[in-house]
């Protein structure tokens, strides 16, 4: 094994950055460590060569250009207006310049480092020390950590910060170029930028969540200006919901790629709908649309990204460089004008950050808003159907994802929690969903061999998307043939189990389940094309290498922390410690012993792996016996049993004894040797036959490496070319995995298959809120269900009770059936029949807008105003507590106007909560109105009890002291409260419908 101790400016960096308190014993103690820098498709060997601003490069006359010069290579332009760096502070300097928006990290043998101003920024943010590196022309900050803690300092720029990152990598310099730059071995050039909406396979990434990147465009020549000095508001909100604008995102880890349109009174839903990370502008300012699409961005603090538009529009067929496959005609002519600007906007921003780097999304999928429940941003928040509001956390403890999730797929997680976000309007989808769900909750034992095989597959999307950029490493070849290899097993499984149930029409009529759903799913596998592959990896990969150099790679770089800390244990300061438990390695170092020179190599690659491949082995097994044989006849030849032959980092192939004896004994035979090195008990000598034979054994082993390469690269390329069938494949894998899940969730809490239908009837027997339930049952406590008869006979339930006694629960309960019913899954009832919901909305709860200068009540009117305009016949709403932010007159009236809009205007099914009694009264005309409440039960010695089963009638009593007094208020003004109360009571009456007419 070769290895390289550390050069001087790397000891000095780590004096000076990461340990500035150290002692100069630190740095004569680590110039003993032999590092290893591992590529990460490769188990060989490399150098890692820490240099400095001082290094030096010898070439041959021969190796210098020749001839005429060509016109640009004359002399090199320099970009910076200032004092003359080191050409390699320059570099920085000026990419720096040329990337002016972004933290710059610039690899340096096996470190980043930051100059300048980003040194001084970005240095106590990221926890590392600020040192200053000695130039021609002064001081220049920097600061640094090893590459390996890559990842962890980009999710602090990158994910915590919302910075921009630009990697700039080393570049082996040609001769000619060495001379351009002054013997500059390397040049540095930005490959990638990393923004929070372009990561790739970052390992802080959430593996349970899209990283959508998305791009708005407003289309041209739209105006809100409106005729007249004045501008009435209703007007005005009607121009702008009316607005188009164009969406397209994408997730560059799964390749999944989206457009739509939609109105601008849509956007704030779109949005919370999408979870995009990264949102992209034009920097189109002109557009008066814009200004009110980043009103709405800023609202929701989202981050925003200006990037030029193309000036002319140009057609799908475009994109196709950076797509797995062309979109067919037929459907590149559904996509609008605003869609493929949007889209080209997206993409070149994309090529932009990727510097080159290969890509391929899959074909764009237009997302129209008729094929999906329509779920606004307030009720995605007041129903926490994907986050809780007091925690706001994705996926987080009392959220409907979180309650109904048992996915066991990170795919399967992603596209549960895209279901939930956008149900299907489609009853042959749902109830192809609800289908298999049967299936699985029928034929148990079916299900636990499909999730174990689910249990031993991988992130396919992200896995072939990997390779689709040039990033797959051999681990990630693993992965997908353990994923190829489950897929063959679980098909094999469905096929067996569909060709024991019979198809006739006597069975299809009388059983409740089918082959049909499960035929439907085995028949989109592929995978002779996966299988072929699968076979090539087993064939080409060696698993115990790769796990041996995994091996070797871990103790490499923790060799020189472990050794670091043993030294600042015993004389580094308090600061140097924190330093270095801040980037100690959990795994320990291998302790082996600094000398001693180890013949082993590690191989990921089978010898059979290529016809090539095995004959280089063969010749190296040959030179490893003439290796054998060479040093046997030496210890013979010197009497010195101890020699060994090796190789040895500036020194090269030498013949090393051990032992005094044996030194002595050498020494008298000189055998045409010459000395490297010596001490009293070691020598270490040329020979000529080692130097040729060291020679020829490292050309062969730099042969196995090439052809190692050449190899991994086919098999790069041939995931490539079976891209479309892997996403396929992992496709149907993520939808079984959700109905198993689904099964799951319905047998441990009794759900029931909902029937749905195109009528406009909501009937729900023995409903529960899925979330509730299973909070109250950690408590100990039952949950009371309840039903609900929505339909031509009663449109709109108004219910009264008690504070504390379940109406809001009860109004939510329904809107998540709903939901869970059109998602394609079972419900917490014991029966469910469902009309189907265009869109859900709700106006529950009360907060303010302090930012955009909104009060709490300002807040309640948008939000009942969106209803009130937007909701059909066909949506569901759920309001509570209409009103409540102003007088109660006021809000008397307001809640009458809603309840009378709702009933005579929009005629949508609809659960209205009130504490004002009064409207009871007001309705009493609405024919297919029903009253229900809750209700309190009171004992003798003045306790009570809530009744959460609503039943026909009306409560007048909101018992709002004893939710008080339960809440700790103080007794004497309770009994103020009361005497106020009582008062109020005595001089209020009823209102009547004829009173506000």
């Amino acid at each position: 094994m070769q290895h390289v101790a550390i050069q001087k400016p790397c000891l000095q960096f780590l004096r000076t950055v990461i340990f500035p308190n150290g002692r100069d014993k630190l740095a004569e103690r680590l110039s003993q460590i032999r590092l290893q820098q591992w590529q990460p498709w490769r188990h060989t060997n490399s150098q890692v060569h820490c240099r400095g601003a001082k290094s030096k490069a010898t070439i041959q006359l021969k190796d210098l250009p020749q001839g005429v010069l060509e016109k640009n290579s004359s002399v090199r332009v320099r970009e910076q207006d200032g004092p003359a760096y080191p050409m390699m502070i320059q570099q920085a300097r000026n990419n720096m310049r040329k990337f002016a928006d972004c933290v710059l990290l610039t690899r340096v043998g096996g470190f980043y480092e930051l100059y300048f101003e980003h040194a001084n920024i970005y240095g106590p943010l990221l926890n590392i020390k600020v040192a200053q590196k000695k130039t021609v022309v002064g001081l220049v900050p920097m600061a640094g950590f090893p590459f390996f803690q890559l990842d962890r300092f980009l999710k602090i720029l990158v994910q915590d910060l919302s910075k921009f990152v630009a990697i700039s990598e080393e570049f082996a310099n040609s001769a000619s170029d060495k001379v351009k730059s002054g013997g500059l071995m390397f040049d540095r050039k930005v490959t990638r930028i990393i923004t929070p909406g372009t990561l790739i396979d970052e390992k802080f990434m959430d593996p349970y969540e899209n990283n959508f990147l998305l791009a708005i465009h407003p289309g041209q020549g739209q105006s809100l200006a409106i005729p007249g000095q004045i501008t009435p508001m209703e007007l005005r909100i009607s121009k702008l919901r009316s607005k188009s604008l164009g969406l397209a995102w994408l997730d560059l880890s799964t390749g999944d790629f989206f457009t739509q349109v939609i109105d601008m009174g849509s956007l704030s839903s779109a949005l919370a709908r999408i979870g995009a990370r990264e949102t992209i502008l034009s920097d189109d300012v002109a557009n008066p649309l814009q200004q009110e699409i980043l009103h709405v961005l800023e609202q929701d603090r989202h981050l925003v990204t200006r990037h030029p538009i193309q000036p002319e529009l140009l057609p799908i067929s475009s994109w196709l460089p950076m797509l797995e496959s062309a979109v067919p005609p037929a459907d590149e002519s559904l996509f609008t004008d605003v869609e493929i600007t949007a889209g080209g906007l997206l993409l070149s921003y994309v090529r932009e950050k990727l510097q080159g780097l290969g890509l391929k999304l899959q074909p764009p999928v237009r997302r129209q808003g008729n094929e999906s429940m329509g779920i606004d941003k307030n009720s995605l928040k007041g129903l926490e159907v994907l986050e809780t509001v007091k925690d706001g956390m994705g996926g987080g403890k009392g959220s409907l994802l979180h309650s109904v999730r048992r996915t066991i797929t990170k795919g399967g997680t992603r596209l549960l929690k895209d279901w939930i976000a956008s149900p299907s309007m489609s009853l042959q989808i749902i109830n192809a969903r609800l289908d298999l769900v049967s299936e699985f909750c029928h034929d148990q034992a079916l299900r636990e061999k499909i999730t174990s095989f689910l249990g031993r597959t991988y992130d396919s999307q992200r896995l072939v998307q990997k390779f689709s950029m040039g990033r797959g490493e051999a681990d990630d070849l693993i992965s997908l043939l353990r994923t190829i290899e489950a897929t063959n097993e679980l098909a094999s499984t469905l096929e067996k189990h569909i060709s024991t149930l019979k198809p006739d029409a006597e069975t299809v009529e009388n059983s409740k389940v089918t082959a049909l759903p499960l035929q439907t799913l085995s028949s989109r596998l592929s995978l002779d094309g996966p299988n072929a592959l699968a076979h090539r990896i087993t064939a080409a990969i060696d698993e115990d290498g790769l796990m041996q150099s995994h091996r070797f790679e871990e103790n490499s770089s923790a060799e020189m922390v472990s050794l670091a800390q043993g030294i600042l244990l015993d004389e580094g300061s308090v600061d140097d410690k924190e330093a270095m438990s801040r980037i100690m390695s959990t795994k320990t170092a291998s302790k082996k012993s600094m000398e001693q020179e180890s013949e082993e190599e590690t191989w990921i690659m089978r010898k059979s792996a290529s016809s090539t491949l095995e004959s280089l082995h063969n010749t190296l097994d040959d030179l490893y016996q003439q290796k054998v044989h060479l040093t046997s006849n030496l210890r013979d030849q010197l009497g010195a049993q101890s020699l060994s032959l090796r190789w040895s980092p500036g020194i090269g192939h030498i013949c090393h004894i051990r032992g005094v004896k044996d030194v002595r004994t050498s020494l008298k035979n000189p055998a045409s040797t010459r000395d490297a090195r010596a001490t009293k008990s070691t020598r270490s000598f040329y020979h000529p036959e080692w130097n040729t034979l060291g020679g020829n054994i490292d050309r062969i082993k730099f042969q196995i490496r090439a052809e190692e390469q050449r190899v991994f690269q086919e098999l790069r390329e041939r995931v490539v070319s079976q891209l479309v069938k892997l996403r396929r494949n992992a496709a149907v894998l993520d939808e079984l995995d959700i109905a198993c899940s689904f099964a799951v969730l319905a047998q441990e809490q009794g759900f029931v298959r909902p029937v749905l239908d195109l009528t406009m009837d909501h009937k729900i027997v023995g409903g529960r809120h899925p979330t509730v339930k299973l909070g109250l049952e950690e408590q100990g406590r039952a949950f009371v269900s309840n039903d609900c008869f929505l339909g031509e006979k009663e449109r709109i339930w108004f219910i009264t009770g008690p504070n504390m006694a379940g109406k809001s629960t009860f109004l939510r309960q329904n809107a998540l059936i709903s939901i869970l019913a059109q998602v394609g899954s079972f419900v917490p009832a014991d029966h469910a029949e469902i009309g189907l919901v265009d869109r859900i909305f709700t106006r529950v709860g009360s907060a303010d807008n302090l930012y955009r200068d909104e009060s709490t009540f300002m807040v309640e009117m948008l939000e009942t105003a969106a209803i009130l305009n937007q909701a059909t016949p066909r949506s569901f709403v759920i309001m509570d507590e209409i009103g409540r932010g102003t007088t109660p007159e006021d809000g008397i009236a307001v809640g009458y106007a809603c309840l009378h809009h709702l009933y005579h205007k929009n005629q949508c099914r609809a659960l209205f909560a009130t504490h004002f009694h009064a409207l009871v009264d007001m309705s009493k005309d609405f024919e297919n109105l029903g009253c229900y409440c809750t209700d309190v039960a009171e004992g003798l010695d003045g306790s009570f009890s809530y009744i959460h089963r609503l039943r026909k009638g009306v409560n007048r009593q909101s018992h709002a002291l004893k939710v008080a007094r339960l809440a700790g208020v103080p007794e004497s003004a309770i009994d103020t409260a009361r005497q106020v109360l009582e008062g109020l009571r005595s001089k209020t009456q009823p209102l009547s419908e004829e009173a506000v007419r």
